[in-house]
This record gives C-alpha cells, structure tokens and sequence, in this order.
C-alpha cells in the first residue's frame, strides 16, 4: 500500500483520543517479604518428636505418599524459619500496590485491615482473585497511620471474620503448644 492511499483511509476513520493516567508513587517502604521468628531448639525437638510419631503410625498403614509429604513441608517449614527474609520494596501508588516485581491494580482488591504476627505489624488485602486470596505485608509501626490515610481513598477498611481454617489453626496452637510461653520471673522467697 502506498503512503498516500494509507493516510487517505485513516483520515476517513476518527481518532478517539483517551486521557492516559500517570502513575504516582502515593507512599513507599522497604521491610522483610514476610514475617519472621527465629526458633529455637525446644521448638524443633518438639515438631520433630511429633512428626516422628506421626511417620511412624503412617509408616503400620503403609502412606509412604503421605509420610514424604508431611518430611517435605517440615523441611520446607524449618528451611523458612532458619533463613531470614530479605528486604524489599513495597509502593502504594495511583494504580495499586506492587512489591517485588509484581503489581495488583485497585480493581482487584477488596478490603484492608491490619495484624500482628511475630511482633510485626503487617498490612492485610483481601483480593478479588482465586490466587492469591489475601495478600499480607509487613509495614512499620510509624508507617501505620500514613498507610491507613492512602488505602481508604481506594478500599474498604473492614477486619475479615476468622475462617473455618484460622479458628482450627487458633485451636490447635493452643491445644498444642509448640514453644513454651515465657513466663514472668518469680520473685525468690525468703
């Protein structure tokens, strides 16, 4: 096709020109990809004894399948416990939230609230995706309030009820307690 033949056919159809929206970084922080608590040696004898116990009655019902999936996720637990996050960068901006190469539009999230776990303070998002469901990140105490101001101007703030999974979870960790609580010091008597 000739030059002037093109230019003639694209005059005949009308441009629609659309307003692109700049992307703004609203607020940024750098913390751990994930909480994280060193465990110490009464926790793994412990895990270690009742994964045994475990193995061992599955290895009478002959779950070989079974007995390797549970040795996996242990050394997939312990593998996460030992080694510490590293640090990155998180950006709320006019689009959404993106964290280590990944970016979520507003679109596709739903409600904030935020926790505690492992002495940190994480920032939670529910998702209107299958996978992932919820989103959890660590922020700074300081940065709690700043963070609060930004996500109300795009989502809700509203606390998930516990799910069936959270409440069995809260059930057996206190049913079962992994790590000795650390008690007050008694005071000697004289």
């Amino acid at each position: 096709m000739s030059p002037e033949k093109l230019s003639k056919d694209s005059s005949e159809v009308p441009v629609e020109v659309v307003p692109v929206k700049q992307i703004k970084i609203l607020f940024s922080w750098r913390a751990p990809l994930r909480p994280y608590k060193k465990r110490d040696k009464n926790f793994w004898t412990t895990v270690l004894a009742m994964v045994f116990l475990f193995c061992l009655i599955l290895f009478f019902v002959k779950e070989w399948l079974l007995i390797a999936s549970i040795i996996s996720l242990t050394f997939f637990y312990y593998v996460l416990s030992v080694i510490p996050p590293e640090e990155i960068e998180y950006k709320i901006t006019t689009k959404g939230i993106s964290f280590a190469e990944r970016s979520y539009d507003w679109d596709y999230l739903w409600r904030f609230w935020f926790s505690d776990k492992y002495n940190d303070r994480l920032l939670n998002i529910d998702t209107r995706l299958d996978l992932p469901g919820r989103l959890s990140f660590v922020i700074k105490k300081e940065d709690e309030r700043k963070i609060r101001e930004i996500m109300e101007k795009y989502l809700i703030y509203e606390e998930a009820p516990p799910t069936f999974y959270d409440k069995v979870s809260a059930w057996l960790a206190k049913k079962i307690p992994l790590e000795l609580e650390e008690k007050e010091p008694r005071e000697p008597k004289v």
